[in-house]
């Protein structure tokens, strides 16, 4: 037989039982169309992880009281001076922070939002920018003035003209009034749990003064002078602490923005992985039915089978066509859940989940697709390619 014979006789056997190869194919479409959105998805949380982290310098590093570990020291601005100060190669620069929850309010309006006591550093080391104003400087801090620089999100909420309009404006923290000397630009980041974007920055010293309580635990956020240098600056930092608290280093710890990045990435692809496998399973569900169906067509057509034999068809001409049968309805059902994805991806944009269309997931649905077509579909095949013509001829 030829090529375009057999072809033409694979489209007639699916032409004839439209209903079945599409049943069939459902377990294929339904398992590419899985691949497809996890791959989706998971470039879309990457991407979210990046946007998080785009302003957060790699070679920042965060030191703290070590968690679940009882400690009799903390941080204290004689630490911050000593990384400032010292003649060190990889520390380019430092910051001491205090943070703790305040409640916000202009006039009738009131919010729960996050303060930061922070020093003139905390700008360039987080890389904020700012949008009306100026940021916190040297003279606010060693005066305890009590004025704020705050988030445009925070700003839009306690304005009705937004930020624009907060640059010298009262509000009060805590029942205490505070002038607004600065808005920084939105970010989208988040620093240890702060977001800029909704929070107030005061100086450190007035902080520690009106709103921090016994609780407050100091942290230094450390700005590494490239990223080469990050465990140079580790060993830095932790030469003085032993200095400067006598020997105890190990009741702080050292993060570094780098690793929190890599293990957030890392963790979205793991999770994809890990769907992508499920999304599998469904795949080789939808084979296994490709090839109990064939099985029963195989059945059914035994005695067409052996007259193709009785008139010359080779055991290759049988095995092509009823693999070409499997591949092409594999293949069709690749398709079909490819072009389900497409159409889909505006209803998963208004629902708010983060989704990245790529050719990367959809060569990998419609791949996956043919080969578990493929590989299922050939036991089918060859067990109608080996009938004898005289058994297929005389079945009942």
């Amino acid at each position: 037989m030829s090529l375009i014979e057999i072809i033409r006789a694979v489209f007639i056997n699916i032409s004839t039982n439209k209903v079945r190869v599409f049943l069939t194919s459902l377990g294929i479409i339904v398992g590419s169309f899985t691949i497809i959105m996890v791959v989706g998805i998971g470039k879309g949380s990457q991407a979210d992880v990046e946007e998080q982290y785009k302003n957060l310098s790699v070679g920042t590093l965060y030191v703290m009281n070590t968690k679940g570990v009882k400690t009799t020291e903390t941080l204290d601005f004689e630490d911050v001076k000593a990384m400032q100060e010292g003649n060190f190669s990889a520390i380019k620069n430092a910051d001491i922070m205090l943070s703790s929850n305040v409640n916000v309010s202009y006039y009738d309006i009131s919010y729960s939002s996050l303060a930061v006591g922070a020093t003139k550093n905390f700008k360039e080391i987080n890389s904020l920018e700012l949008d009306y104003g100026e940021f916190i400087n040297e003279y606010a801090n060693e005066k305890k003035e009590r004025v704020v620089v705050i988030g445009t999100d925070l700003a839009e909420i306690l304005f009705e003209g937004g930020a624009s309009e907060a640059v010298g404006k009262d509000i009060k923290l805590n029942g205490k009034k505070y002038e607004i000397i600065g808005v920084l630009k939105r970010s989208g980041n988040s620093l240890l749990g702060f977001s800029p974007d909704e929070g107030i920055i005061l100086p450190y010293e007035t902080a520690v003064k009106y709103i921090m309580n016994e609780k407050s635990s100091p942290k230094i956020t450390v700005l590494v002078k490239d990223i080469d240098s990050v465990e140079e600056a580790k060993s830095e930092i932790t030469e003085i602490l032993n200095k400067n608290h006598k020997g105890k280093s190990d009741q702080f710890m050292i993060m570094d923005a780098g690793s929190r990045l890599v293990a957030a990435q890392e963790s979205a692809a793991t999770m994809t992985a890990m769907l992508i496998s499920v999304a599998t399973c469904v795949l080789v569900v939808g084979g296994i039915g490709i090839m109990n169906v064939l099985l029963v067509s195989v059945k059914e057509r035994t005695r067409e089978i052996g007259i193709l034999k009785a008139i010359g068809a080779q055991r290759r001409d049988i095995l092509l066509q009823f693999l070409l049968e499997a591949i092409i309805i594999s293949a069709s059902g690749g398709a079909i859940g490819i072009t389900i994805s497409v159409l889909i991806i505006p209803i998963i944009h208004s629902v708010g989940l983060s989704y990245v269309p790529s050719t990367y997931g959809y060569g990998l649905g419609f791949i996956f697709s043919v080969v578990i077509g493929t590989f299922f579909g050939y036991y089918p095949a060859a067990k109608a390619a080996s009938l004898k013509p005289i058994d297929a001829l005389n079945h009942e």
